[in-house]
């Protein structure tokens, strides 16, 4: 008895049939895309094509849940460097009113000079500005100050509805209240 069965053509850019049990079995093992594929030897593209084309599909809450976590990580070290480079910006400013030494080599004879000034001179204290304003500029594009949603618009909204709850008291008791007689 002749089995008149046909497989389905194999799709472009999978894997030959003789290793979909192997597939099939890494599969049911419950390893991943990425493990499948180093195993195996193959392109992680080839074993998801051949998944697909097998009916095979990958739990991707694992997956989910690390990139999730790994999301968290980075706004987490982002926030560091942010708060780094924050604390920076203050030394720097809180440098232009201490004292501050300035030296220079100079004359034909490349003498060595300093002076101590009680606070930062006009060129240090603009170098220091610079450098709080590049590490400010730099902190907030880490870390962006959180956006007020609204706040004048949301007052509005507020103030609206009170008006309409007002009016609406005042609307229920349209009768008129009994004289009051002292």
């Amino acid at each position: 008895m002749a089995d008149n069965k046909q497989e389905a053509p194999k799709p472009r850019g999978t894997m030959a049939r003789d290793r979909w049990d192997q597939l099939r079995e890494l599969h049911a093992e419950g390893k991943g895309r990425n493990v499948i594929a180093r195993e195996m030897g193959i392109a992680t593209g080839c074993v998801s094509r051949t998944a697909e084309h097998l009916g095979l599909t990958f739990d991707r809450t694992a997956i989910q849940a690390a990139t999730v976590a790994r999301v968290a990580d980075l706004a987490e070290r982002r926030s560091l460097l942010a708060e780094k480079l924050t604390d920076i910006a203050e030394e720097s400013l809180q440098k232009i009113h201490e004292p501050t030494t300035v030296y220079a080599f100079g004359g034909k004879e490349n003498n060595f000079n300093s002076e101590t000034f009680t606070e930062a001179p006009h060129a240090e204290r603009r170098i220091l500005i610079m450098a709080a304003g590049a590490a400010i500029d730099r902190s907030l594009k880490l870390a962006p100050p959180e956006q007020a949603t609204g706040g004048a618009d949301e007052a509005k909204s507020m103030l609206g509805k009170l008006a309409q709850g007002i009016s609406a008291l005042v609307n229920e008791g349209a009768e008129t209240p009994p004289e009051v007689e002292l």
